[in-house]
Order: structure tokens, then C-alpha cells, then sequence
């Protein structure tokens, strides 16, 4: 389990992990923390892409953000595994985020603060670049990194079938938007 789940660089299986490690888990919570926040932008993005489209970009973006963590690894000399989904979900963040910055969101247990797409994305990279020069070892912050600079790139934007204007008139309708970001 831990020589095909969890992705490291000092593995002997480089390869696999980087795709199945975005479908293995610390714990419980973890699990449910990283579903909640994919379930919440999954229709989003869904209706941005397609079923088809989505489940390409989310399984690359596991790929390409675990690439992302393995260089860093390298630079750093920091060769602790990582596992979890939360770097190909930080694309399909950061893939709704880009395409409707106006769209507002609130933590979950703190719906009556609210805040912009575009404002949740920049704390998330600011956060996530500070753990990563600061060497905060909870997160795997490089993974976070790839994956939402994977979701802003115009490549995964060219796939959208949606304006951002028809996805808010269409999707994002309710003010219920009790997201965790």
C-alpha cells in the first residue's frame, strides 16, 4: 500500500503512485475534508467541462501536481511521501475560481463571512507559498501549488463549455454557498 499510494521520489515506483496516490488517504477526516471541497465545486465544474472532460483534467491534475511536489522534493531535499487528493482538486478550485472570480463563497462553519472566488483562490496560493518557503510539513504544499496553477492554465480553460456568465445564471443561482476554501 505504502509503495504504490503514497508518492515520494525516493520510491522505488515512481511512476504509478503520482496517479494513485490522489486516491489514498491519511484518515477518515482527511478523506471527508478533500470530498467535501470536491463535492462542492464538482458541479461547477462538471457543467464547465463535462463529465468526460472533468474526469481527464481531475486524473492529469493528480499526475501533474504530484510532479510538481516531486521536484520540489528534489530541490529541497525533502523526500517525505504525500498522499491525498487535495492537489487535483485544488485544479478544479482553481479552474472555477478563474473562470468566475466574482462568485462568492464562505467557509462551512463560518457562512456569514463571505468573500470572492478570485479573493479565496490568492489566500489559498498566498497560504500554500508561505508553507512552502517556510517549510510547513502538514500540507504538501507543492502538490497544492501544481495543481491550482494546473487549474488556471488556459489549457484547462480551453476545454470549458460554458461563459462564466451562464454558469452564475445556471449554476451558482442560490446564495447557499456554504463551500470550505
Amino acid at each position: 500500500m505504502i509503495r504504490y499510494f503514497t508518492s515520494s521520489p525516493a520510491s522505488k515506483a515512481l511512476c504509478s503512485p503520482m496517479l494513485l496516490s490522489t486516491f489514498s488517504h491519511f484518515s477518515l477526516f482527511h478523506m471527508a475534508a478533500n470530498m467535501y471541497v470536491l463535492w462542492s465545486f464538482s458541479s461547477s465544474i462538471v457543467n464547465i467541462l463535462g463529465q468526460e472532460q472533468f474526469m481527464a483534467v481531475y486524473l492529469s491534475a493528480g499526475v501533474i501536481s504530484n510532479f510538481v511536489s516531486y521536484v520540489c522534493k528534489v530541490a529541497t531535499g525533502r523526500y517525505g511521501p504525500s498522499l491525498g487528493a487535495s492537489g487535483a482538486i485544488m485544479t478544479v478550485l482553481a479552474a472555477v475560481c478563474t473562470k468566475i472570480p466574482e462568485g462568492r463563497l464562505a467557509i462551512i462553519f463560518l457562512p456569514m463571512f463571505t468573500f470572492t472566488a478570485g479573493n479565496a483562490l490568492k489566500a489559498i496560493i498566498a497560504m500554500d507559498t508561505a508553507g512552502m518557503i517556510l517549510g510547513w510539513k502538514f500540507f504538501d504544499h507543492a502538490a497544492h501549488l501544481g495543481g491550482a496553477l494546473f487549474g488556471m492554465t488556459p489549457e484547462v480553460h480551453l476545454t470549458m463549455r460554458v461563459s462564466s456568465a451562464e454558469l452564475l445564471s445556471d449554476v451558482l443561482v442560490s446564495d447557499d454557498l456554504s463551500f470550505l476554501a
